[in-house]
């Protein structure tokens, strides 16, 4: 019985949610022999304040870039940038 765990940054919508679990149990299902009432897939959302990278959480990563673009952090999660992933190494130092 398959059990595929996924955590996420909050922020994606309830359709995200669900596109991304259909998708993997796709996944499980054509490359796994099970049958497709077995496979468990479960999304655990963790607040952006509770996730960090390098010491910094992604809050503050949001925030900080949002400064460079001159748009507030309130603003700038409600423009979507709260889907973008984890920046690299490279941005998080510009």
């Amino acid at each position: 019985m398959p059990q595929i765990a996924i955590t996420l940054a909050e922020g994606r919508t309830p359709a995200q949610i669900r596109d991304l679990m259909h998708e993997v149990h796709a996944a499980v299902l054509r490359t796994v022999n099970t049958r497709p009432e077995y496979i468990r897939v479960v999304v655990h959302e963790v607040p952006r304040t509770h996730w960090a990278t390098g010491d910094v959480t992604l809050t503050e990563m949001d925030a900080a870039r949002a400064q460079r673009s001159g748009v507030s952090a309130d603003e700038h999660s409600d423009q979507g940038t709260a889907h973008r992933p984890v920046p690299t190494a490279d941005e998080e130092q510009s």
